[in-house]
């Protein structure tokens, strides 16, 4: 069964950075879908940016030229570059991986201070 590890979330001002890291374990990787998904309070989850196996990456409008996703394909992990973070970014942030199924991590709190 897949499994994945999250990590990296936490407190930050409005402007500041955080990196949300996603380590899968017992799976093919290098050709899944990979990413974060979040959900604010009282909001419906959505996506932030994901990474297919192909190299393609999409990302949310409201975090392009903030947040950067990249992967490890040796180290089966996904990362999640967070730049410039402001309050409306505060939410739980899930990893989300998709091979002939898909898998959500337990989710990391992201909270941005004003």
């Amino acid at each position: 069964q897949v499994q994945l590890a999250e990590s990296g979330g936490g407190l930050v001002q409005a402007g500041g950075s955080l990196r949300l890291s996603c380590a899968a374990s017992r799976t093919v990787f290098s050709f899944a879908t990979v990413g974060w998904y979040r959900q604010a309070p009282g909001k419906q989850r959505e996506l932030v940016a994901v990474s297919s196996g192909a190299g393609n990456t999409n990302y949310a409008d409201s975090v392009k030229g903030r947040f950067t996703i990249s992967r490890d394909n040796a180290k089966k992990t996904v990362y999640l570059q967070m730049t410039n973070l402001k309050p409306e970014d505060t939410a739980v942030y899930y990893c989300y991986y998709n091979w002939r199924g898909t898998i959500w991590g337990q989710g990391t709190q992201v909270t941005v201070s004003s």
